[in-house]
């Protein structure tokens, strides 16, 4: 019974570890962040929208954290770019080049031809945003 129990809390954290994230999901783990935000931000950050002059406490709200960071500085003032990173399944057909040395049903030995297709997972950059002086001066989303 102890087992059945484990094993049914094992797949609902696995299944929970894999949903999506979403401003509602962010704002319940951080009540206090988005609390903070000035009264002006909360309805557009509360259905994942951005505005110009957001804080960046905003946009981890709207759109979540992003997956690259880039600082800079221009006339004076301090640039930060955020990139949104996703990735695309894309299938492939390779040929392996022959015959290779490799492990077969019930874990046995076996040689093999190494061709066929397979869906490889190519990264894009789906959103960014610009900020200046730490509040956002542009953004842009792929359609």
């Amino acid at each position: 019974m102890n087992s059945r129990i484990l094993l049914v809390l094992l797949a609902a954290l696995s299944a929970a570890s894999c949903a999506p994230q979403t401003p509602q999901s962010r704002i319940g783990k951080d009540p206090a962040r988005f609390a903070a935000l000035r009264e002006s931000e909360k309805p557009l950050v509360t259905q994942g929208r951005i505005d110009r002059g957001f804080s960046r406490d905003a946009v981890r709200i709207a759109w979540g954290e992003p997956g690259e960071v880039y600082a800079g500085s221009k006339d004076g003032k301090s640039l930060e770019r955020w990139d949104y990173i996703g990735a695309r399944p894309v299938q492939v057909t390779h040929f392996g080049g022959g015959w290779h040395r490799g492990w077969g049903p019930y874990g046995c030995p076996h040689d093999a031809f190494d061709f066929g297709p397979e869906i490889a997972y190519v990264p894009y950059r789906y959103a960014t945003v610009w900020f200046t002086d730490g509040r956002v001066d542009s953004w842009e989303r792929a359609r």
